[in-house]
């Protein structure tokens, strides 16, 4: 990555988009705060057929709809290229086939344009998503972010803008996919953590005591464990009525229990002002219930629409990268395993 002197303090507009997974989406976002456009084409109808994202469909219809949803962007945002100061776009972590499309339009967008290109890491665009809230200003360092989604359960200790320490995360399934695969398992409809979240309302958190996994590394998580110890109870009513939003609730528990607890120690550890809750998973009630009950610091997560995979965080997350003078050339690459340091 190319770097130039930092940028001044400046009103920027950048366009971005994000292709890391199932969602196309497309925005554009002032001054790293402020979403003037932010547009997602869903894939979750698509996908719903096979439980779970299939790759080289989800690949396919980003072929499909990116332009359109870019251009979208830019109407929503009634700007034209030229009103913009730079384009970002989802680099990794992700699936290959979907980052490809992404990165390979934002490419050509900013070789048309001249405009400055920044590939950004998904990860970071999630802990940017709390920059787009209202109670943005009041952010002070260090922050401890939980990224929790399909794909992660990170812990990231910030202690100023673009500096992370990586305390742990997941060993295996992720909190998001542990949703998921049993969201399958009860047969609730796919994607598993809204149905389990809204299931688990109706079931009781103490009919079954299903293991919480605490691995000897202070802040890393495993879920692999209690999704088999859900399977087993499953197996157990072969033939029977399962009861559906007794296991949610119970499960749900379990995994909320763990997260709080480890993200209770690290804020306590590490004296933090606040913590933020991202990606995907942080949309569960149950788990912003718990969080804010357990924690004495300020616990913040972002609207729902910027829960989940959207452009507008990554937009947030290059205004950093823009303002310290980083700048990409149009040859590097995908990056499908990208962790942060």
């Amino acid at each position: 990555m190319t770097q130039f002197p930092p940028t001044l303090e400046r009103s920027t507009r950048i366009l971005a988009i994000e292709t890391s997974c199932d969602e196309t989406a497309a925005a554009v976002v002032e001054n790293g705060r402020t979403i003037l456009s932010n547009v997602i084409a869903s894939q979750t109808d698509l996908h719903a057929q096979y439980g779970g994202v299939f790759p080289e469909v989800a690949s396919r219809k980003h072929i499909e709809v990116v332009h359109a949803v870019v251009q979208q962007a830019m109407n929503e945002a009634h700007l034209g290229y030229d009103d913009l100061d730079c384009l970002a776009v989802t680099r990794g972590p992700g699936l290959v086939g979907s980052l490809l499309v992404g990165v390979n339009v934002a490419k050509g967008l900013a070789l048309g344009s001249g405009k400055p290109l920044l590939g950004i890491n998904h990860i970071e665009g999630h802990i940017y998503s709390l920059w787009l809230d209202e109670a943005a200003a009041e952010i002070t360092f260090p922050v401890l972010t939980l990224v929790v989604s399909g794909g992660h359960s990170e812990l990231y200790l910030m202690r100023e803008h673009l500096h992370y320490v990586h305390l742990g995360g997941t060993l295996d399934d992720a909190a998001g996919e542990a949703f998921d695969k049993v969201g399958r398992l009860l047969g609730l409809p796919y994607p598993g953590g809204p149905a389990i979240d809204r299931a688990a309302t109706q079931g009781n958190a103490a009919a079954f005591r299903f293991p919480r996994a605490v691995p000897d590394d202070a802040y890393n998580f495993s879920f692999s464990g209690l999704k088999t110890a859900v399977l087993r109870e499953t197996q157990r009513f072969a033939g029977g009525r399962l009861p559906v939003a007794d296991l949610a609730a119970s499960f749900q528990a379990a995994v909320v229990d763990v997260l709080v607890s480890k993200t209770a120690h690290a804020a306590q550890a590490y004296d933090v002002a606040a913590v933020h809750l991202a990606g995907g998973v942080s949309a569960n009630r149950a788990l912003r219930r718990a969080m804010g009950e357990a924690l004495a610091v300020p616990v913040r997560f972002p609207a729902p629409v910027l829960c989940t995979d959207n452009a507008a965080m990554i937009a947030a997350a290059a205004h950093q990268r823009f303002l310290a003078g980083e700048r990409q050339g149009l040859d590097f690459d995908v990056l499908p395993s990208w962790q942060m340091a």
